[in-house]
Formats: C-alpha cells, structure tokens, sequence
C-alpha cells in the first residue's frame, strides 16, 4: 500500500505545474466479483469511495475551457462473491476484500461546436493493493475431498496475490460545474489467486457514480 501512495504522491507533485488544477471527492455503487473462480458463483454488491484531481492538459482559453485532463484517482473500494462449489444453493461461501487503488485516467470531454460538451470519457490503468480479506468456505474443503472430489477444482482454500493491475474505464456526464455523474466498468489483468491453474482470475465490476468538485487552482 505504500508503494500506492508514493505513486500517488510523485504524480501530483510532478503534475503542480499543470494549468489548472480540479479537485474533488468521488464514489460509486458497483456489482462485482472475481472472475474464473469458486465454482459457481455470484457476485457481491460493493462500494468506492476516494478523491481525485483533473490537471489540465491543454490551455483554457476561458475560465473551465479545457476539454483533456490527466486524473489520478485515490481510492478504496470493496469486491466479493459468494461461492457454490456443489451447486446445492445452500451454505455458500463468502469472499468479501477491500482493496486501496490509483486510478490514472485520461479525462477527454466530448466537444460542442468546437468547444467543451458535457460528456465525458475515461480510461487508464490501475494499480491495486488489497487492504483486508475476509474468507468463510465454512466446510467446503473438507466436504469435496470427503466426496472424493479435488478442492483445488473448485478454487477452495487458495491464498491471494496483494497486489494487482487492471484498466479502468467511465463514461459520464456534467450536471452542474461541481457535480459530474457516471458509469464506471473495472477489469483486472492480474492473478488474484496465482496458485490457481484452472483459470485466470481477476476482478472486475460494474457501477455507477458521482464525483463532486471541492476546488480549483490555477
């Protein structure tokens, strides 16, 4: 996690002498879940929160002309899913974690008669720690080997990587000059459980949002 911050901290202070500088706070409601493991699974309604701030990367000829910003985003946000590794739709198991991630966007507004719209679209890399995990497979594992089947099938009882990456991606639009709404869709590209050879596994989901506007400088 500190790494994460460090990151952070190097973009902002390398980004000081932006043109202009927006800042704000930010969070959404998601569904997500961690792709290709635990048998059958669901995934778990989540939540983000974090702060952000728009360094513009080209001139405003007028007050809040720039229509290209550069966005890096610091956030925590929880994902999980409940497992069915026998599809008996009863005593699921749980996987709930809490990750702190650095969003870097590429902010682009769509333009109107040559100057900047309201919509707006979205898209960088992020970087990920996991902050918490909180697993309960109940006797999942004791259950399937008792059956003769392999745990490792299902995905049971693996440990998790701390650390991962994906891309991230929002569309939205402008409701006032404080208050911006959005759709937000997150895709991991790294292993969540590296042990786990059956399939990839990742994160991922799909939300929407609100960013508020606490400031500028200029």
């Amino acid at each position: 996690m500190k790494k994460l911050i460090v990151v952070y901290a190097l973009l902002l202070f390398g980004l000081t002498n932006a043109q202009s500088i927006k800042y704000g706070v930010t969070g959404s409601f998601h569904k997500g879940s961690i792709a290709g493991i635990h048998g059958v699974s669901k995934g778990d309604f989540g939540g983000n929160v974090g702060v952000f701030a728009d360094f513009s990367l080209v001139t405003n000829d007028i007050y809040d002309s720039a229509w290209l910003y550069f966005t890096p985003q610091l956030e925590v946000y929880t994902i999980g899913e409940k497992g069915d590794w026998n599809e008996d739709k009863k005593d699921y198991q749980k996987y709930s974690n809490v990750y702190v991630a650095v969003p870097l966007y590429i902010k682009y507004y769509l333009k109107n008669h040559g100057y900047k719209g309201d919509i707006f679209i979205m898209a960088g890399p992020k970087l990920e720690f996991l902050a918490s995990e909180k697993t309960d497979e109940g006797n999942a594992v004791k259950e399937a080997e008792a059956l003769g089947f392999d745990s490792n099938k299902f995905g049971l009882g693996h440990r998790m990587d701390k650390f991962s990456y994906g891309l991230s991606i929002k569309v939205g639009a402008k409701v006032n000059d404080k208050l911006e709404a959005f759709i937000r869709f997150d895709r991991g590209f790294a292993k969540i459980y590296p042990d786990y050879a059956k399939n990839a596994t990742y994160n991922r989901f799909l939300g929407i949002g609100l960013s508020y506007y606490l400031g500028e400088t200029n």
